[in-house]
């Protein structure tokens, strides 16, 4: 792995809606309604105007993504892309791997330096976290190899034990060098 790609990524704990970045990724449901976890809390954060715009937007298919304004988000962006809930396939890895890739791209055609993501998909999808984490990374390291404008990916966990799965996999992903 190449170092310079790992020193753009973090892995920290806390609230997505609280950091400043220029786009906050919001795992969201394919209505585009807000929901529970940290699709609801993106909502209230947001305030009602981000519901209003993402009724302008029609849903979003699994593995897709959508961009609508901050608003009074610390993100000047919210980029929505819907997880596929877990059944053990291999077309789970395909959809979350589209996950990431499709919410990258629609960050670096709108101009985004920074970008944070949850953990898609490990909540009520039931994901599992050692899993989700190695989909993410290595997707977002492999996205982050072909292009350069990207200048700053962060993990944001909700959860001390995700944090630590995630903080391992880099470690040794770096220590490959």
């Amino acid at each position: 792995m190449d170092e310079k790609i790992i020193t753009k990524l973090e892995i920290i704990q806390g609230d997505i809606t609280k950091l400043e970045v220029d786009a906050i990724v919001n795992a969201a449901n394919s209505s585009l309604s807000g929901g529970g976890g940290v699709d609801g809390a993106i909502h209230r954060s947001a305030g009602p105007e981000l519901l209003a715009e993402c009724r302008t937007l029609g849903g979003c298919p699994t593995g897709e993504a959508r961009i609508t304004a901050g608003y009074n988000l610390a993100a000047r962006h919210v980029i929505h892309t819907v997880g596929p809930v877990y059944s053990g396939k291999p077309r789970d890895k395909e959809l979350l791997s589209a996950c990431y890739q499709n919410s990258l791209k629609l960050a670096v055609d709108n101009g985004v330096g920074s970008i944070a993501f949850p953990a898609i998909s490990c909540g009520v999808y039931g994901y599992p976290i050692d899993d989700a984490c190695r989909i993410a990374v290595d997707t977002t390291c492999e996205f982050l190899q072909n292009d350069k404008s990207l200048e700053k990916v962060v993990f944001m966990l909700f959860s001390t034990d995700h944090l630590k799965i995630y903080q391992a996999y880099i470690q040794k992903l770096a220590s490959r060098n």
